[in-house]
Parts: structure tokens; C-alpha cells; sequence
């Protein structure tokens, strides 16, 4: 409020003070009260510790697409207070209770089931709550446009969350959804493809460098073989060699070229296993690799300092 008023308008000066406690402006020049009655939009309690916070604030929890009612419902009393009452009124309020859980619509009751669902599978595969809360938002969107219609929950479910995993910059791939989920990869990703075309959401391909970290997390590998297989991405991308080709496939091949190169190695069933890739697919990115950015110098390096 005070960074308003830059200078008093009678004499000119700029040594202004705010206070506080009346709502009031002051020259300390020469004394005239530029403003007064000003709001103070700070807390008007004070707050020792967390549980007088929690009882003191007049306003509940932020609305969020992860509950049905996006949390703006209310619960009629509690358990403890409803005993406290005759036995009449004690009766009348169960049953708004009873029926206050009974949800009206059809996209309401299709909403609470999902939504736990969706739940537990972030929960399965550690999701953050931005990617939660995402998901919640495009699969509610999804039953609003009737997309939900002809195809099972789980999948659409599993769609969401693999569109919020790809809009975050999460790297989360179809076998693990598909893991976590129940439902087969080709129907999560054919669903996926389905609402993000009806929704119009506008998704980027994934960058591989973004699985590197997980790998090389799994496969206990040192900070200088994941520094390096980003390295060796970054080179393939300019040459457009990751194009067309799938993330996971062309990042655990760098992850494994890396790694020889270190004198770290590690078997391609291993890398294999740990992205969700076959050896094949490791093998052919590999070959690529070696051929197009020229590595076998830098592995046979390796190697004779080995001897």
C-alpha cells in the first residue's frame, strides 16, 4: 500500500511512514496523513502453533480435479457432534449424512471410481501430485465430452496419466503404466492417442535424455557414464538420428555405450530389463550409435587402458 504513494503532495518530501496499526500514511516531514483508513489484508488472529492455524482459518482447502466434487463439498457434522443431539434431530441428520453420500449423476459416480483409481496407480508408480492432479483434470474432461462412453475405465484412466506424465516431462513408460494398471500397452496407447486427438491436447515426443537418470539409477552406474550418455544423445539428435525411433530404445543404447566406454559394463539383458526394451532393439540402436558418431575409437581406448 505504501509503495503507492511515492511523495507527499505538500512539501515534496519522500520520507513517508506507514503505519501499520491505525491504516495510516504519514509525511514524517511535515506531518500531513496522506492516507488513512486503508485495509489491512493481513491475518487479524494470532498463531502459536499449527492445530490453533488449522482452527483459526476461515477457508478450506484449495479445489482440486482429484475428488468427484473437485472438493468443494461439505460434510454435514460429525460423528461426535451428531451424539450430542436429541434422539429426533439425531435421526434427521443421519439421514442427510445417508444421503449426502449418495451421489445423483451418472458422471459423478463415474468420477469417484476413477478417481480412486487414478489414485492408486500415481500411488504404484510415484507419481508427484502435479501429474496427479493432470490426470484428473484430462480424464474429467474426458467424461464431460463423453469419451469415457464404450471403453473401460482402467484404460482411459491409464491414457490420462500417461498424457499428464508426457505434458509434465515425467518419464513414465506404457509397460510401467501397463504394469500398474492391468490393462494391455496397445489399448493404453491406442486410448491415449484417442482423448489427447479429442481434447485437443498438444503433447511434445519424449526426449530420451529424460530416462536417463532413472536408468542409470537402476543400474548403479557413476554420475560421469549418465553425464556421458547425454553427451552422446545430444550429438545423435543433432543429426537427427533419434527420429523416428523410440525414447527408451535410443536412451538405455547411449546408457549402454556409455557405460563400455567407462569400463562400467553392463550386460545388454541388464539394460534390456531395466527399460523395458528388447535386447535386439539395444542392439540395433547400438550398432547406429557406433556407426554414426563414431564411439568405437573411444571404447577401444578403454579397453587398452584396461591392459
Amino acid at each position: 500500500m505504501a509503495e503507492m504513494v511515492k511523495k507527499c503532495p505538500e512539501c515534496g518530501g519522500i520520507n513517508l511512514f506507514w503505519n501499520r496499526e491505525k491504516g495510516e500514511i504519514i509525511c514524517r516531514d511535515c506531518g500531513l496523513v496522506i492516507e488513512d483508513k486503508m485495509v489491512d489484508f493481513t491475518q487479524e488472529w494470532r498463531e502459536f502453533d499449527s492445530s490453533e492455524s488449522e482452527s483459526k482459518r476461515r477457508t478450506g482447502a484449495p479445489m482440486t480435479f482429484t475428488q468427484y466434487d473437485q472438493g468443494l463439498g461439505t460434510e454435514i457434522g460429525q460423528k461426535s457432534d451428531l451424539f450430542k443431539l436429541d434422539g429426533g434431530d439425531r435421526n434427521k441428520f443421519f439421514r442427510l449424512r445417508k444421503w449426502q453420500y449418495r451421489i445423483s449423476t451418472a458422471i459423478e459416480r463415474n468420477l469417484k471410481l476413477a478417481l480412486a483409481e487414478l489414485k492408486r496407480v500415481s500411488s504404484f508408480l510415484k507419481l508427484p501430485k502435479s501429474v496427479e492432479e493432470e490426470a484428473a483434470r484430462i480424464y474429467t474432461l474426458a467424461v464431460q465430452r463423453g469419451l469415457v462412453r464404450g471403453r473401460s475405465m482402467e484404460s482411459v484412466v491409464a491414457g490420462a496419466l500417461y498424457a499428464a506424465c508426457r505434458r509434465h516431462e515425467v518419464p513414465r513408460t506404457l509397460d510401467e503404466l501397463s504394469e500398474a494398471s492391468g490393462i494391455e500397452k496397445k489399448e493404453i496407447g491406442r486410448t491415449y492417442r484417442f482423448v489427447t486427438r479429442e481434447l485437443g491436447l498438444t503433447i511434445l515426443p519424449s526426449n530420451p535424455a529424460d530416462y536417463i537418470a532413472r536408468f542409470s539409477s537402476a543400474l548403479n552406474l557413476s554420475a560421469e557414464t549418465q553425464s556421458k550418455s547425454i553427451e552422446i544423445l545430444e550429438r545423435a539428435q543433432k543429426i537427427e538420428l533419434t527420429s523416428g525411433r523410440g525414447p527408451t530404445g535410443i536412451a538405455s543404447a547411449a546408457l549402454y555405450v556409455s557405460a563400455l566406454i567407462h569400463g562400467e559394463k553392463r550386460t545388454q539383458r541388464e539394460v534390456a530389463d531395466v527399460a523395458g526394451v528388447t535386447e535386439v532393439t539395444i542392439r540395433n540402436r547400438y550398432k547406429e550409435l557406433l556407426d554414426e558418431l563414431n564411439l568405437e575409437k573411444e571404447i577401444k581406448k578403454t579397453k587398452k587402458k584396461k591392459r
